[in-house]
Parts: C-alpha cells; structure tokens; sequence
C-alpha cells in the first residue's frame, strides 16, 4: 500500500528537516508531499537539497505566495490522487503532531475506517504548552462545530488526518470552499454526509517549540460563520 504524507509549509526552516528526517526514520515506507507556499525563509531549498538523499520519496510543490491551508492541501489530495497513493495524510511541519502516531492512525484506516482522525479531545486525547485560553477556544469550537453540524466528530479542526483514497476520490475537491481551519471541518463533514466512517484516536497535541504559529482572528472567523454554510452543501 502506498502512503503519502502531506505537510504544507510556509517559514519552516527551523522545523522542516527535522520532520522530514523523522518519518522517513519510521519503518511504514511513507512518502512525503511537502507543499510549500513560497515561503521567504527558505524553506524550499532545504527541502529541494534532501531529495537526492531520499530519491523519489520525497516530493514538493511549490506554489507562489501564501494561498492557504486548504488550497495547499487540495492541491496535495490531487497530487496524491494522480500517483496512485492509497492513503494519504495531513501533518503539520512544527512537531504539534508526532510523526509515529501516523503507525495509529494508519492502523486504525485498514481495520474498518475510512477517515481517521488524531484527536485531542476523545478520552486519552491531550494538549501540551497550549495557553488556557487557547483551549477554551479550540474546545468551544469544537463543542459549537458538533451542535451546529450534528457531526460526531470530538475534534473536527484537527490537522492531523488519514483518509483512503476512495475518500478523496469522492468528494468533489474543487467545490471545497474553506481555507483555514473551517477547511478541516468541510472536509470531515463531506466525508460524514457522503457516508464514510470516521474513526477518532487520542493523540498528544503539543505546541510548537520553534517558528511561529500561523493562527489568526480571520481563521477563527472562517470557522464560526463556516459552519453555517455547510448545513447548506450538497454532496451531489
């Protein structure tokens, strides 16, 4: 089975090549896509001169100037899509996630889900060196996504995702309309309404320790009135 891992990045020299060192240090023979936004700091040319050492696992596109969360992980799913990738997974560059649970997530998509989701707030599931008011709004939303949505998903703005390729074969990938974190939201609400299982598992969400973080007061927006519209979508 082929599996790819998408990281998009924009300013991650500090973070970029220890990632990538670390799951290409794992045993699963991931790939990576590393979808890069034309960052200034050089991110690029780090990842552009480890390719010779890791030959054809390890892939970029380059785009120019910041675009966006999800048009970078839209333009990932049809890259993924067009070399025959069987699952395919979401990470991000700053170690918030841990490259060796992508194993759990992996695990739990061949025994019986379609989408499965890292979450920090299923029972196991935890946040480290966030600030308290932090988590007060990532819990919110997540509480606020569930009311409005009816979607059972505890953690429906995580990033760290699997989907099988039959998943993202389905959704219609040009009518996805949201860009930051609502994008993580319209993506696991498609995939509910077209009838695919969702499977959560507890991860450890840790804070980045290095580079800066890309929130903003428009992403948390996005999310807020997002939700709405999605009540509204078809999946025609």
């Amino acid at each position: 089975m082929k599996k790819l891992v998408i990281i998009p990045t924009y300013n991650e020299k500090e973070n970029i090549e220890k990632i990538i060192r670390r799951v290409f240090s794992l045993s699963g023979g991931y790939h990576l896509l590393i979808v890069d936004d034309g960052s200034p700091d050089g991110t690029a040319d780090i990842i552009k001169g480890l390719q010779t050492e890791y030959g054809g696992r390890l892939n970029i596109l380059e785009r120019k100037g910041k675009l966006g969360l999800g048009t970078a992980y839209i333009a990932g799913f049809k890259w993924a899509l067009r070399n025959d990738y069987d699952y395919i997974f979401e990470m991000d560059a700053d170690f918030s996630h841990k490259p060796e649970d992508l194993e759990r997530l992996y695990e739990a998509c061949t025994h019986g889900a379609d989408v499965v989701v890292g979450s920090r707030y299923v029972r196991g599931g935890k946040v480290v060196n966030w600030p308290m008011d932090r988590i007060m709004i990532s819990k919110g939303g997540a509480f606020y996504t569930k009311l409005i949505t009816w979607m059972p998903v505890s953690d429906p703005t995580a990033g760290f995702v699997c989907y099988s390729r039959k998943v993202l074969a389905t959704i219609p990938l040009d009518e996805v309309h949201f860009i930051g974190y609502a994008f993580q939201i319209e993506m696991k609400y498609r995939a509910w309404k077209l009838g695919f299982k969702i499977k959560e598992v507890p991860i450890t969400f840790e804070d980045r320790k290095e580079g800066v973080s890309k929130m903003s007061g428009n992403i948390i927006k996005e999310a807020m009135y997002g939700v709405w519209k999605m009540r509204g979508f078809s999946n025609k």
